[in-house]
């Protein structure tokens, strides 16, 4: 596996890096743990200044740390800076409270004085994609550093330089040098950096695929994993919403990062009363999109992450149309040799069509036109993907009682999807399992160990087991 840097706009190879060696590996893994060793039994306390520093650190970088992204896979400059200012708001987010969210938990019992004491699990390793390359790792790595769990991390060999500049600000920040070690590992590496027996724990984001690999390496060696995968995420139009809001968020919602994002919204479920409206002005919106220099802020639309990207979505554009599908609007061609991929939008796709069940990664719209809103219900969770959702209706009220019977693991209700580091990420059936972020996140890698004290031992014991009367 080749780690490199190819900028998807002037398609120049930026930089190219050597993977891993053995020795680099067992060194990672060792400073590890003996990080966590160190950290077992330290206060949560004595992390959280770091934590801070690093949010303001990426508050005080932004410029530098988005070029980076920029040049790395060709997010829109502007859209960079938003992904760099949200890490901040994670880092700062545990900062603050990591220590409310890992108190021990008191829990009333028969058995004595019982509590749930949340201590570090282990050296994980943490698999992250391209789309998001800080923020998915500021995802992993601050509610765990909180914890105390060292973390070892290969990133996506198209985006070396965003996991280089992590890792630097992460130190740069005062986070110990062995909390986090990034490593160009190639796809064996992985399977046997996830056997070796320091590491507990392993956590990926990216495709179905990717996950179903590490998932098995993960469950053959008995080791804790978080899965996020891919979306088909829906945007349901019910037969009572406001079609001037729906207008105005609809084209962000698919096009925000090209469309390479795995919460986009994918499936336009539209109720037929709107359908025509809304095509309309989609069309209209992607027509509108100016593709360009993703460091101009005059541009709307950045080039896709790379050339093999923007064939495999072409290569599935094609197939939706031979099957049946109708090519409602193609944006007019642009004048670059950039990895740019035409807004797109596909109508009148059946059921017995392979993009039905497929996740479209780029800027392709799929639009359904639906009776009503139960049928609306029904196409939404046709699906073998559950990540997130969007559900417009009259009033919000109305519109959570549609959300409430998606099967999905997040839906947002007359607003555009959200990501916070308040709110919990994950989803369900093959999008994975497990959640990010959020009160429930920083749990996900923490050994709850339960302690119960008394004075005495109880009345009844046997076989090394103690029991209350009422149970013999």
């Amino acid at each position: 596996m080749a780690y490199q840097t190819i900028n998807p706009y002037t398609n120049k190879t930026i930089h190219t890096y050597e993977n891993a060696t053995n020795a680099d590996i067992e060194q990672a893994l060792a400073n590890a743990q003996a990080r966590y060793k160190q950290w077992r039994n330290d206060p949560v306390s004595s992390r959280t200044a770091a934590l801070q520093k690093l949010a303001d650190l990426f508050r005080d970088q932004v410029d530098e740390l988005a070029t980076v992204l920029t040049t790395d896979m060709g997010k829109l400059f502007t859209e960079a800076k938003g992904e760099v200012l949200l890490c901040a708001d994670i880092a700062e987010y545990y900062a603050k409270n990591a220590e409310r969210l890992l108190a021990p938990r008191q829990i009333k019992s028969i058995a004595g004085e019982a509590q749930l004491e949340n201590h570090p699990l282990g050296v994980l390793l943490a698999v992250e994609p391209w789309n998001f390359p800080y923020y998915q790792m500021m995802r992993i790595f601050a509610p765990n550093y909180a914890v105390g769990d060292p973390i070892v991390y290969k990133h996506a060999a198209n985006t070396p330089g965003a996991a280089l500049a992590f890792e630097k600000a992460v130190i740069e920040a005062g986070a110990p040098v062995d909390a986090l070690a990034n490593l160009f590992l190639s796809y064996d590496q992985v399977a046997d950096v996830i056997a070796d027996k320091r590491i507990v724990g392993v956590a990926l984001t990216g495709s179905e695929r990717g996950g179903r690999s590490v998932a098995e390496a993960a469950g053959k060696n008995l080791k804790k994993n978080t899965m996020e995968l891919g979306g088909a995420d829906a945007f349901v139009v019910a037969s009572d919403a406001d079609m001037t809001q729906v207008n105005a968020i609809a084209p962000r919602a698919r096009l925000y990062n090209c469309g390479q994002v795995c919460t986009s919204s994918k499936r336009f479920i539209v109720t037929e009363n709107h359908y025509d409206e809304f095509l309309t002005s989609l069309k209209q919106a992607f027509g509108n999109a100016k593709l360009g220099d993703p460091m101009d802020p005059q541009t709307t639309l950045a080039p896709m992450s790379s050339a093999r990207a923007k064939e495999k979505l072409q290569q599935q554009v094609d197939a939706a149309i031979d099957a049946g599908a109708t090519l409602y609007f193609r944006h007019d061609p642009v004048d670059s040799t950039g990895q740019f991929f035409l807004p797109t939008i596909l109508t009148d796709i059946t059921k017995d069509n392979p993009a039905y069940y497929q996740e479209f990664f780029g800027p392709v719209a799929m639009v359904y036109k639906v009776k009503d809103d139960q049928e609306a219900i029904e196409l939404a969770n046709d699906s073998e993907l559950g990540l997130g959702g969007i559900v417009f209706a009259g009033n919000k009220e109305r519109g959570a009682k549609i959300a409430s019977q998606i099967e999905t693991g997040m839906v947002f209700v007359n607003t555009f999807f959200s990501t916070l580091p308040e709110l919990e990420f994950g989803g369900v059936k093959l999008s994975g399992y497990g959640r990010e972020m959020g009160e429930s996140g920083i749990l996900s890698f923490a050994n709850q160990e339960l302690v119960v004290k008394r004075d005495a031992p109880n009345d009844n014991e046997f076989g090394g087991l103690v029991a209350p009367a009422k149970y013999l």
